[in-house]
């Protein structure tokens, strides 16, 4: 008998880093465990997204949970704070949400460990990004040193990996490797601040890097924006 395939933890927030990350996972050979944190964002039409992308890629669960951090405040995103649309600028943005990976990582490794799933998966980028901390090489290894500390399975000698496989990518060559896995890119979401006929704003910083990276792609952007 065949041993069946390993299970992963994928936070699928319902954009196009995070999906095509998903597809990763499946075209690897792994059955999906989709986790979409409902933290009361600004932008919630996302939560709709994440929901018909698992369903797409056939994940066993997708769990949508929730955890409101209006109550912290802090971002533009959780926070009754303007939206920058000025373009991407040097720093980290008020759309920075505190510690957000960090907290959704942990969650990730919660299920995994109940599940008994050691590979969690996570659509961050070094590169392309608009300067969160908590998407960088050394937040990552910094979280698998954590996890191998702070959980049973750890103590017991388990290793969970987490995996990062756009996180050297720009955001063309992630438009490219989306379109490789036959990902449905116009489904996907990717603003922070969505108008109110459901169209992306075209303005802030999330929609002018993936618009951007359609263009240098050399990929049509099947997004609907209100403006360009």
């Amino acid at each position: 008998m065949t041993s069946p395939s390993p299970l992963a933890v994928v936070l699928l927030s319902g954009g196009l880093d995070s999906t095509t990350v998903a597809a990763s996972a499946k075209a690897r050979g792994f059955r999906l465990l989709a986790l979409t944190v409902d933290y009361n964002q600004r932008h919630r039409i996302e939560l709709d997204r994440a929901r018909a992308v698992a369903a797409s890629l056939g994940a066993e669960r997708h769990v949508v949970l929730p955890l409101d951090l209006r109550a912290f405040g802090g971002s533009a995103l959780t926070d009754d704070i303007a939206v920058p649309k000025d373009g991407v600028q040097p720093g980290i943005p008020v759309t920075y949400v505190p510690a957000r990976n960090t907290v959704f990582l942990s969650l990730a490794l919660a299920w995994g460990e109940a599940a008994g799933s050691y590979d969690l998966f996570i659509g961050v980028n070094a590169l392309d990004y608009s300067g969160y901390p908590d998407c960088r090489p050394a937040f990552i290894s910094g979280f698998e040193a954590l996890a191998a500390t702070a959980t049973k399975a750890g103590d017991e000698g388990r290793h969970f990996t987490v995996h990062t496989p756009l996180i050297d990518m720009s955001k063309a060559d992630i438009v490219r490797e989306a379109a490789r896995l036959g990902v449905d890119m116009g489904a996907t979401w990717s603003c922070y601040d969505p108008t109110s006929d459901a169209k992306h704003c075209g303005q802030c910083d999330s929609c002018r890097l993936r618009h951007k990276g359609f263009v240098e792609a050399g990929v049509p952007d099947p997004t609907d924006y209100a403006a360009r």
